[in-house]
This record gives structure tokens, sequence and C-alpha cells, in this order.
């Protein structure tokens, strides 16, 4: 039995509730099963409530050169991969390799296609990242040295208390969380079980407990970034959806619309949500490739670019100790790669997804290259070469130098 399965049957085994709720979560285990959740993941909004995003009047295409050959294989972990079977044992749905402003190259597979929009899982952390600098350089809040019960005062009994925006966005928190997928019983998992049934995830955040200083250990803990949509719907008194679409999405010409997924009470799933196209998510990835510029015109503040993209404290750095998460730095809601013995160190950082979903970025050579999947091997991502992030980062690093 999958971990997923195995929380749905440990859930209903024990719950007292309406057989409207077991019928509800039957439905998301037979959509969200290994066997199908390829094809679920390209109509998230058939399962969930969602809010839609509209794409701007004047959409922007990126020009396609000639269709350049990907490498043939490269190197992780001492072992060389064929890159195509790479991608076909990763579980590939869309991949795009935009490099110098153009697409080099860009594929799809397993039911997706260029107008299908794709739910990116984590990589919407990095758009609600971005959202907070551009509500910062409009006044909507003060710093990031505000504590949360700042603007949220009914956090101020939960382990959210004394904790400040900063330490949201750098995962350092100190909140007592398991994030564990693959474990039924885990709060991640706890999370997922309200949302799918109409629970409140503003309710669920307030009875989070603290364990660590804040500001101290880089912990991910996906209800930091619920707390940070929080924080930018109640200062700015619009939707996630409605502030992303008028400050993003329209300004830089998304060529399509997007959703997010959202709960009963109308609040999006800002930990993880976001549903839009490869070609989309691509445009994500230049806008912060340039510093927040698009066609010249300020989108996203420069200096809250940089400072989401680089590493400004020791527990945020690849090879800290006091990280849960080794080989690989953090910012804010983004990931930043090791140097990499091969090219040494370059500007990289990464939006990731669970079941690999990508955003990756590479200023050294000018490259976003976008990658959306439904792994099927993502529980076992600690053997299996094709199912966890440091492959995926060798590949791309790969691609973004495949013609020097």
């Amino acid at each position: 039995m999958n971990p997923f399965k195995l929380f749905i049957f440990l859930f209903l085994l024990s719950s007292c509730s309406s057989v409207s709720n077991e019928e509800r979560m039957e439905e998301i285990n037979i959509a969200l099963n290994y066997e199908n959740f390829g094809d679920t993941y390209l109509k998230m909004d058939e399962y969930f409530d969602t809010k839609e995003i509209y794409n701007s009047d004047e959409i922007f295409v990126f020009p396609k050169r000639e269709e350049v050959e990907l490498p043939k294989e490269f190197e992780y972990n001492d072992n060389i991969f064929n890159t195509i079977k790479y991608i076909d044992s990763s579980y590939t749905q869309g991949f795009l390799v935009l490099q110098n402003d153009s697409i080099s190259h860009e594929s799809y597979y397993l039911g997706q296609k260029k107008d299908t929009r794709h739910i990116s899982w984590s990589v919407a952390k990095s758009f609600v990242s971005a959202l907070m600098g551009i509500a910062i350089e409009e006044g909507y809040i003060k710093s990031i040295e505000d504590n949360v019960e700042k603007y949220l005062p009914e956090l101020s009994s939960s382990g959210y208390k004394g904790v400040k925006i900063r330490e949201l966005l750098q995962m350092s928190s100190g909140i007592k969380f398991d994030e564990t997928y693959s474990d039924s019983l885990s709060d991640i998992n706890r999370y997922w079980r309200g949302f799918v049934l109409g629970d409140s995830q503003d309710k669920f955040a307030a009875t989070l407990e603290n364990n660590i200083t804040p500001g101290t250990y880089n912990q991910y803990v996906s209800i930091n970034t619920h707390i940070l949509g929080m924080i930018i719907v109640r200062t700015t008194g619009k939707s996630l959806t409605k502030y992303l679409e008028e400050k993003i999405w329209k300004k830089i010409g998304m060529e399509y619309d997007s959703y997010w997924l959202v709960d009963s009470y109308g609040m999006e799933m800002a930990l993880g949500g976001l549903n839009a196209t490869v070609r989309d998510y691509a445009k994500m990835g230049k806008l912060f490739l340039d510093s927040g510029r698009w066609k010249g015109k300020q989108i996203v503040p420069e200096k809250w670019v940089l400072e989401s993209t680089s590493i400004n404290a020791e527990h945020l750095e690849a090879k800290s100790n006091n990280s849960a998460h080794p080989n690989i730095g953090y910012s804010y809601q983004w990931w930043i790669p090791g140097n990499s013995e091969k090219y040494g160190d370059e500007e990289e950082f990464m939006a990731i997804g669970i079941y690999n979903q990508f955003i990756y970025v590479n200023r050294s050579t000018n490259t976003v290259i976008v990658k959306t999947s439904a792994n099927k091997n993502y529980y076992d991502r600690f053997n299996n070469p094709y199912a966890g992030k440091h492959g995926a980062i060798e590949l791309f690093r790969e691609i973004a130098h495949m013609h020097e």
C-alpha cells in the first residue's frame, strides 16, 4: 500500500466523519493514487474549489529558435545518466528550456500540452514571496523584521507569536512541524486532510506550537508560507489571486489564465495550490532572472529579488549544521543549490515542488528551465536517482552549459 493510500485507510478507519466526508476522501484518494495522479495534476480544478487568475490583454510569447538537442548524458553522484531516460524515468510531463530569451527546447508528455495548467505544489511559495516584496514596496507591510502578530493578532496565542516575517520567508520559524509526506500521521498530512474536507487553513495554523528559537535553524514548514499569505491578504485587502493577477500576471503578459486552489473559506492554498502552464512558469523564472524587471519596467523590487535569491544567514547555507536540508541552501522561499564541482560557483536558484516541479534559474548562463512532473518514485528519493532534486539539478546545469 503506498503512503497516500495508507493515510486514507487510517483516517477512514478512525474517523467519525459523515458519509459525505468519507466519499470526499475516497474521491481524492482515487484521483491522487499513483495510477491516476499524472492525469489529476492536469485538472485539479475538477476536484477542488478554485479562484481564476486571468491572463493579460497583451500576452507575451517567447520566440522559439530551432530546437536544440539536449545533452545526451550528464553526471550525478559519480554515475552517468542518459538524459532522455532521466526525463522519462522521473515521469516528466512538461519540459522547457529558455536560453538567451528564446525557447531552445519544449516538450510535453503524459497528457500535458502547452496550454495545460499543471499543479505547481510548493513552486507557488516563490510566487507568494514575490507578492510579499511588492506589498512591502507598496507600503502595506512596514518591514520583514515585524512580528507576525502585528498583522495577525489572532496568532498571539500560537507558536507564531514572536516570529518575524523574515523568519517565515527563510523557513526558520522554529515551528514544530513534521513535513514527512510519506507518514500518514505527519503534520503536513493532517493539514492536507483538513484542506480536502474544507477546513480553515487559518485555524489550522493557529494550532501550531514552537520548539526552536526562531531565526536559528532552517527547517521546511509549509504553513510558514500560509502565514505569509494571510499577512498579504490582511494588509492589502485583496486575495492572493487578485493581487497576483494585478501585480505580476497581467504585467508580464502571461499567456494563459491560471487558477489557485482555495479552501471552503475562500483562502488560497498559498503553500502549493497554484496551477499554470509551463510557459507561464518560465515567465516567472525570466522575471527573476532579470532581477524583477520585465521589458525594462520594475515589477518586483530589485532589492527584494536579489535578497530572495541569495543566502544571507549561516543556517541557510548548503553545508550548515543548522539546517535540516543537506547540500542545498535557502533564502526567501527560493532554494539555492550548492556549488557545482564541475562548473563552480554560479548564480543559481530554484523554485521546487513535491513530485518534481521545478523552475530553475541560472543567471550566469542566462537560462531558465521548467519541469513539471508526476514522479511515482518520489517517496524513494533517498535511494532512487530519478526521484530527488539533486539529480535534476545536475541535469539542469548540464543543459545550462550546453552551448559552451
